[in-house]
């Protein structure tokens, strides 16, 4: 397995490099350029020509991609228009804030989904069952960014039971347990606002696997040896019906880390999300094209994940 891995890992380097030419052309094909902003009836459109100059604006794209890549591959994703420090420097603390919201978020979605979702196929039909049912309409049909703003209003304005905005309060000395806690304080109610609407694919996958695990035969050839209802469920069926949720946990962890844009502009997160927005907002390029880059390198890899951990829940599969 060892050497199929490192044989997907070899055939990334031609997709992140068609990837990274796609994420060039894109953004040089956006309106305006990081100092379209700053045109006012005040500025010398002459000194305006002069930073796009000294920024390497108006060089054919080829010369400006063999330039971004060159440097990217080193680590160096160039200085951002808008915050004037390092790329790799603002990613990488943003970066940290979204990938807590995310693992957050990942472990509430399986501790609400996966007894939900097992107790609901079991019982099938129910009073639970529809009860979980009308809750995977709810969560199918309500879009996030109303769900978010009824938390954040009822939660953390009404109630102020959470933080609003932000990662942590100014005031917390950071490494301290103190700040730990503040820290989680404030990511919470954003991850419980995501995690609930996250559970309806899992759920259903797994109330319809768990259903459909019932009528085979291995379950009728346990029970007909007396093996007890429940190591029936937890040893035999759930194992089984926890495959196609396997497959999709890589996807959803790099899914989470790139898609908490609503998430984090609503409740005013510092995250790669939020970040996001404002780059494209102020076009500043050369952090659009690092986020994209890197996410999509993350998704590579999430699809790598996602056959490893199937390979290691079901010993019948193995990467060829």
């Amino acid at each position: 397995m060892w050497k199929t891995i490192l044989r997907r890992i070899i055939l990334m380097i031609p997709q992140v490099i068609i990837l990274s030419i796609f994420i060039f052309l894109l953004a040089q094909a956006m309106p305006g350029d990081p100092f379209t902003g700053l045109i006012n009836p005040n500025m010398d459109p002459a000194v305006i020509e002069k930073m796009r100059e000294a920024a390497g604006l108006n060089d054919p794209w080829h010369i400006q991609y063999i330039r971004w890549i060159g440097n990217a591959i080193h680590g160096d994703f160039g200085t951002s228009f808008l915050y004037k420090l390092p790329v790799a420097e603002i990613i990488g603390e943003r970066a940290l804030n979204t990938i807590w919201l995310s693992l957050l978020t990942v472990i509430l979605t399986y501790l609400i989904a996966l007894p939900l979702g097992l107790f609901a196929g079991r019982y099938q039909n129910s009073w639970f069952d529809k009860v979980v049912v009308v809750y995977n309409f709810f969560s199918f049909a309500v879009p996030i960014f109303i769900f978010a703003l009824l938390t954040l209003f009822i939660f953390g304005y009404r109630l102020d039971w959470f933080p609003t905005t932000g990662s942590v309060s100014s005031d917390v000395v950071k490494g301290t347990t103190a700040y730990f806690f503040d820290k989680l304080h404030h990511i919470t109610l954003p991850a419980i606002s995501q995690a609930f609407l996250a559970t309806a694919v899992t759920i259903q996958y797994l109330r319809s696997e768990v259903i459909d695990a019932k009528t085979q035969d291995f379950v009728r050839t346990a029970r007909s040896k007396g093996v007890p209802t429940n190591k029936v469920f937890t040893r035999h069926i759930f194992r089984n019906a926890s495959l196609p949720i396997a497959s999709q946990l890589g996807y959803e962890i790099t899914g989470l880390i790139s898609g908490s844009v609503v998430i984090e502009k609503i409740f005013g997160y510092p995250g790669i999300g939020k970040l996001f927005i404002d780059s494209i907002v102020q076009r500043d390029y050369t952090v659009i094209t690092a986020l994209i880059l890197i996410l999509g390198i993350a998704t590579l890899i999430g699809t790598l994940l996602s056959d490893i951990i199937m390979s290691i829940v079901d010993p019948r599969i193995r990467i060829q």
